[in-house]
C-alpha cells in the first residue's frame, strides 16, 4: 500500500500564521473556520448553544444565522448530527439566535444606547 506524503496545513485554514480547525455547518453544509460557527449540544432533549464550548456531549456546529437554522430543521439534520433518535427541540436555540441577531449587523457588534 502506497502512502501519501502529508500536505502542510491540510484540513485547516491559516490565520495569522496559525492553523485554525474547520467545521461544517449542519444547516448550509459549508465548511468554515470553527471560530465563525456556534457549537451546539443537546441538553435534556433540547438543542442549546454552548457559548463556553465546554458542555459535555457530542457537538454540532451552525452559523449564527436563522436561515441556517431553518435549513437544518428542514433537512432534519440535528438528530443525525447528534446521533440521536427522534425529534429534538430547537426553541431555546431559536430564542438564542434571535437575541444575538439584533446586536450584530454586517459582522460588527452594535452597541446598545
Amino acid at each position: 500500500m502506497r502512502q501519501v506524503a502529508p500536505t502542510p496545513g491540510r484540513g485547516r485554514l491559516s490565520s495569522r500564521g496559525r492553523s485554525v480547525p474547520w467545521r461544517t455547518c449542519v444547516g448550509c453544509r459549508v465548511r468554515t473556520a470553527k471560530t465563525d460557527l456556534l457549537r451546539l449540544v443537546v441538553v435534556e432533549g433540547e438543542v442549546v448553544i454552548d457559548r463556553g464550548k465546554a458542555l459535555p456531549g457530542r457537538g454540532a456546529h451552525l452559523h449564527p444565522d436563522p436561515g441556517c437554522l431553518e435549513l437544518a430543521e428542514r433537512r432534519r439534520a440535528f438528530p443525525r448530527a447528534f446521533r440521536l433518535v427522534g425529534p429534538l427541540g430547537t426553541s431555546v436555540l431559536r430564542d438564542g439566535l434571535a437575541a444575538d441577531s439584533p446586536r450584530k449587523q454586517d459582522g460588527q457588534t452594535v452597541s446598545d444606547v
